[in-house]
């Protein structure tokens, strides 16, 4: 019994699909092979960056399930924070998966969760969703009341920074989330 064919996370629903009872599911969490993240969602630890572990548990059971604000800043090397844990946005009235610890779950909008949402490869047969620099950045300003000004200014500093960024493509996003576009378009007239 081998937990080879089965995906980084899955489900007791995939590892049967893949032919394993759920006895040999539990033998293999016994023996050390599998961990289990989440109620009824296990990882192949071996075969995942720990880094994207919480995102790619959860999206086996939520594929929309996207890394947002302060792990995505991180991801993108925008933020030096250390967060205890991840931050994944899913659709405004969607039910939280429950049993996942170190996740801080945020609800936005269906209208534009998808505004900005990319989808990154992390293993074989393992994509998970991000949302992109500049859709991040926005939400940052759009919930500067719970992200801090420090947070969402020092992002915007650190993208400005980069070669190829474009403020034009930057409040193309924004024109999405019109509060946060006219603090964007401040922020950007102090710093330019």
């Amino acid at each position: 019994m081998d937990s080879e064919g089965l995906p980084p996370a899955f489900t007791l629903a995939d590892a049967e699909v893949r032919g394993l009872r759920k006895d040999q599911v539990y033998a293999m969490l016994s023996s050390g092979g599998i961990e289990r993240v989440g109620r009824g969602v296990y990882l192949r630890p071996e075969a995942i960056d720990p880094a994207f572990a919480p995102l790619a548990a959860v999206t086996a059971v939520r594929p929309d399930a996207t890394l947002c604000l302060t792990s995505a800043l991180v991801h993108h090397g925008l933020s030096d924070a250390i967060a205890f844990d991840s931050d994944i946005a899913i659709p405004r009235g969607v039910r939280r998966s429950a049993g996942f610890a170190h996740i801080a779950w945020h609800s936005f909008d269906r209208a534009t969760f998808t505004v900005g949402r990319e989808h990154l490869q992390i293993a074989e047969h393992t994509t998970v969703a991000i949302y992109s620099p500049e859709r991040t950045i926005v939400d940052c300003f759009r919930l500067i009341h719970r992200e801090g000004d420090d947070v969402a200014h020092g992002a915007l500093r650190r993208w400005l920074r980069r070669r190829g960024n474009s403020p034009s493509a930057l409040m193309d996003v924004a024109a999405y989330f019109p509060p946060a576009e006219s603090r964007l378009r401040r922020a950007l007239e102090v710093l330019l």
